[in-house]
């Protein structure tokens, strides 16, 4: 038999639910204006053309657009960065006339 009580380490393990982070819409997904793209902790990504950063470091869309990211070079080159960029508006071909 052991002549020390155990000390019950095992209970005392707490199983933490995960933050759901990461990101949320990828490089080439439309958005709509205030959509959330990222989430993080910290800046692991940094706002872009229209898009913007809230306090806890999300990062959503300020415009309608397309999501796209892209990676510093030189000195910033570790920095990623996410832009929102505006679609090209489509307008119909005019047809010919017959007359």
């Amino acid at each position: 038999m052991a002549h020390t009580k155990s000390q019950g380490a095992a209970s005392r393990t707490v199983n933490v639910a995960g933050k759901r982070l990461g990101v949320k819409r990828f490089a080439g997904e439309k958005v709509n204006n205030g959509t959330i793209i990222v989430r993080q902790k910290g800046t692991k990504f940094h706002p872009g053309e229209n898009a913007g950063m809230g306090k806890d470091f999300t990062i959503f869309a300020t415009k309608d657009g397309v999501v796209s990211f892209r990676q510093m070079t030189g000195f910033h080159r570790t920095q990623k960065f996410v832009d929102i960029v505006e679609e090209a508006k489509k307008t119909p071909a005019k047809k010919a006339s017959k007359k």
